[in-house]
């Protein structure tokens, strides 16, 4: 099986946990699924499956084969310590890529996509946006490329960094103790998924808190979360929860004359004091 499909191939086990997930919850009486919801997000993860396998096609994969032959080719893949290498390094990188995610508006755009839903059940894992490949998600990983990995053993670690995260979307699994200061868990994930005051741009971890708490962006969850985004974004048409952003950003562009919005939080605007700008 090629790298790529692996997220596609494990559609099978994440059908089995929405499931699973639906039925526990509406057994306690618990309302945490809505149908137009859960089919918005999987035609935005079938959108998004699709864009991301174009692309690769198209341009990624070309990419990385260029960047890892010109490159260090430091890493001796047929070694033991090499996937788990990948593994970290991929992890720490993914940091960095989901903290730009929310904190760059080029990329929140695509971003947004995900965290727009009112509502963390595992579907909402699959509320995924087709405009990654522009916003340049892909390109965080050329260091790994750079230092020898395969562009292959590439597509494998960012997928199971992917599916280790879909079963962080759910409100069925309450708080893990010292778990949730050492990996990414549901409550963790809760943080991030919030519009909460004090929870915004908190907890970016893919799999390991660790990165959070050395660069200052960890918070344990206290109060109860309130889901969603600031700005929210009503109606469940995916190509409209697909570039309602990017419309607005390139409003925004467009009234102010002024392209510091593309690279800005997505919270700035000209008029705020000048030491924000």
């Amino acid at each position: 099986m090629k790298a790529e499909f692996l997220l596609i191939a494990l559609a099978p086990v994440f059908f089995v946990c929405i499931a699973w997930e639906a039925w526990y919850l509406h057994r306690l009486g618990i309302d945490k699924y809505k149908l137009r919801d859960s089919l918005s997000n999987l035609a935005l993860a079938m959108m998004h499956q699709g864009a991301d396998l174009l692309a690769n096609a198209l341009f990624i994969l070309t990419i990385y084969t260029a960047v890892w032959e010109r490159g260090w080719q430091a890493i001796p893949e047929s070694s033991w310590w090499s996937f788990p290498l990948a593994f970290l390094m991929q992890d720490f990188l993914y940091y960095w890529f989901h903290r730009a995610s929310h904190r760059v508006r080029w990329m929140w755009a695509s971003h947004v996509t995900h965290h727009s839903s009112e509502r963390l059940n595992f579907s909402t894992a699959f509320r995924q946006s087709l405009t990654y490949p522009v916003s340049g998600m892909w390109a965080f990983w050329l260091p790994m490329a750079w230092v020898g990995f395969k562009p292959e053993t590439i597509l494998v670690v960012v997928g199971v960094n992917l599916a280790y995260q879909f079963w962080v979307h759910t409100e069925a699994v309450g708080k893990l103790g010292w778990i949730d200061h050492v990996i990414d868990t549901p409550s963790v994930h809760r943080v991030l998924h919030s519009r909460n005051p004090q929870y915004i741009d908190r907890n970016y971890a893919g799999i390991l808190v660790i990165w959070d708490k050395i660069f200052g962006t960890y918070i344990e969850e206290v109060e109860p979360c309130d889901f969603g985004i600031v700005d929210q974004v009503h109606g469940f048409n995916p190509l409209w929860l697909t570039f309602h952003e990017w419309f607005a950003m390139f409003r925004d562009v467009w009234r102010d004359k002024d392209p510091r919005h593309f690279w800005k939080p997505p919270e700035w605007r000209r008029s705020m004091p000048a030491e924000a700008t």
